[in-house]
């Protein structure tokens, strides 16, 4: 499995939602750098690592195009071999992607917990999630429902 890291809005969505154990379900741990633990504000679970980018220059550059978060988060990923973003900024995904990493955002978590169980009321999250504010295009959820 990979190492999975991710910035502060996929924790701050599925908290907001009361959903972030999510992340632990799929995954078991995930990481996040100590700019992203400052970000969310929160008190972590234990099967959250705080762990900080060796090379701090990495994220000085990738600051000139992206905020602090997503920069270390990055450039974290850069520096773990094998490793899965959580990304939703969409400057940032590019930057990623870019970069040749392999990237998903909060919707592909959420429709990876809908297919292997993890959620089981999908419409639910959805209704949520749009509660929230967060921003989800209109077939999302007939996609997901589709695809299970």
């Amino acid at each position: 499995m990979p190492k999975v890291i991710t910035d502060t809005s996929c924790l701050i969505v599925l908290s907001n939602i009361g959903q972030v154990d999510i992340l632990c379900k799929l995954y078991k741990t995930i990481s996040i750098t100590p700019e992203v633990a400052a970000e969310f504000g929160e008190v972590l679970s234990e099967w959250v690592y705080t762990t900080p980018v060796a090379d701090p220059l990495k994220t000085r550059m990738l600051q000139n195009d992206l905020e602090l978060g997503e920069a270390s988060t990055i450039a974290l990923a850069v520096e773990t071999p094998e490793s899965l973003l959580i990304l939703d900024d969409k400057k940032a995904r590019r930057v990623a992607a870019d970069l040749g990493l392999p990237l998903t955002g909060t919707l592909g978590v959420i429709a990876k917990a809908y297919r292997t169980g993890v959620i089981t009321d999908i419409a639910e999250v959805m209704a949520e999630l749009r509660q929230s504010n967060f921003r989800i295009p209109h077939d999302f959820e007939r996609i997901i429902l589709n695809s299970r």
